[in-house]
């Protein structure tokens, strides 16, 4: 699926939602270098209560000034960036969060850990999984709200469960590699926003058979 796009990237666009064509299925070689490892971080911490068509305006406003890498937003103002990231939602405190993670950023050495990555200012759980699984290519699986949704209505979790207990489910029963993590969040996206939305579109979906339909 090649699920995160990125904006330099002439890919394609699977998803139909959003204008980015940065989508890269079946290469899991992203990102390729540094500046598109900070901008798929950048992107885990914008797209935090918003879509990511929304994520995608804010990026794109970085990319208008030269400012989508850790040193252009090091020179820009706090008002400056607030007013860039502004369609993303959250601005003030979004602000704030990547001014914090850039200094994680720029002195971490190699892989972080997933411990220390949640130690960053405003980073959660699925923050820090994202930027793990997509940034740094690391076996973290990330649990969304679709994730929630879609395995809530199978009846395989309960909306109580713990962030840390759905995640160790996903994690015993699959195989554990980049490749099968990144394409089975990509398929449980993708099928949450085309069947299994908010208002079901039970018709059609291909889980129909099993699904416990607990709406």
């Amino acid at each position: 699926q090649g699920w995160w796009p990125l904006l330099g990237h002439q890919g394609v666009n699977p998803t139909k939602t959003g204008s980015v064509t940065g989508y890269h299925p079946g290469d899991y070689s992203f990102p390729k270098d540094e500046l598109q490892q900070f901008e798929i971080c950048l992107g885990a911490i914008l797209t935090q209560n918003t879509s990511w068509p929304q994520v995608e305006k804010a990026l794109h406003n970085l990319k208008r000034i030269n400012s989508l890498s850790a040193k252009g937003i090091k020179k820009l103002s706090a008002g400056k960036l607030r007013e860039v990231i502004k369609p993303a939602g959250y601005y003030n405190q979004k602000a704030k969060y990547i001014r914090e993670f850039i200094k994680f950023f720029e002195r971490s050495e190699g892989i972080p850990s997933r411990t220390d990555v949640l130690g960053v200012k405003g980073v959660g759980n699925e923050t820090a999984d994202s930027i793990l699984l997509y940034a740094f290519k690391m076996p973290e699986f990330v649990i969304d709200a679709y994730t929630k949704r879609i395995f809530s209505r199978l009846g395989v979790i309960s909306h109580s469960d713990s962030y840390e207990s759905i995640k160790h489910l996903f994690e015993e029963n699959l195989e554990k590699n980049l490749e099968s993590y990144q394409e089975y969040h990509a398929l449980i996206v993708e099928h949450a926003k085309r069947n299994c939305r908010s208002k079901p579109v039970c018709e059609g979906c291909v889980l129909g058979r099993i699904c416990e339909k607990r709406f």
